[in-house]
């Protein structure tokens, strides 16, 4: 979980320091820090840390990992080309909505527990099945997004950049899905594992997607 958790920070960082400050930038090092801040959440969830009990500690990561799919969502617009409508509004007001039900509803987080390679989360049962809907719901609507939209541009490194931004999303959404089939009892930790596998999102993110999308600080200067 810490070396994770520094992985997604150190890429964060490279972003800022080798890119133009853009609102793709941005974007992009807000779903690499909220990758980070959940990470950390899940490490001192099972250490304990700054005062901060397991509890509290499992809300933040949940309201990190909550925003995820509405960053993702606007910035496969931005990439895009396209001003951010329905669907983006609809995706940061239902991430909202969930990030404060958890941060703030009694029982919307009610326990957690450290195992070996993952965390389980137990979530108020009435909120499970909406929130796995919310949450593969948007996925899957960005990945097609920036699928379609990637076949339909003209601009070559937009398009490769959607291309690579849909490829992100499928690396940590297949692999969770296939070891949940393989040992249906890893579903209880399904936001453990999927963070796990999202450093592979991360890394496309940093080397493959804004690459094509940002210009460096070197080039900046020379102009």
């Amino acid at each position: 979980m810490i070396a994770t958790f520094a992985i997604e920070v150190a890429l964060a960082i490279y972003a800022l320091v080798r890119y133009k400050m853009t609102p793709i930038l941005r974007l992009g090092v807000a779903l690499l820090i909220c990758l980070a801040v959940f990470q950390l959440a899940e490490y001192n969830v099972c250490e304990g840390a700054w005062g901060v009990n397991s509890l509290e500690w499992a809300r933040i990561g949940y309201v990190a990992i909550s925003l995820l799919p509405p960053l993702g969502m606007h910035l496969s617009t931005r990439i895009a080309g396209r001003k951010p409508g329905f669907l983006v509004a609809l995706a940061y007001g239902s991430g909202v909505l969930f990030a404060l039900f958890f941060l703030f509803v009694g029982q919307g987080l009610q326990s957690q527990q450290c195992l070996g390679n993952y965390v389980i989360f137990t979530i108020a049962p009435g909120a499970l099945v909406p929130y796995t809907i919310y949450y593969y719901g948007w996925l899957a609507v960005s990945t097609v997004y920036s699928f379609v939209m990637s076949r339909r541009l003209k601009e070559i490194k937009q398009a490769h950049a959607l291309m690579w931004l849909a490829a992100g999303y499928m690396a940590f959404v297949i692999p969770t899905t296939a070891a949940n089939l393989i040992d249906p009892s890893t579903r209880a930790g399904i936001p453990s594992i999927m963070c796990g596998f999202a450093v592979l999102l991360a890394v496309v993110l940093a080397f493959r997607v804004l690459p094509l999308t940002q210009l460096p600080q070197s080039k900046l200067k020379d102009n």
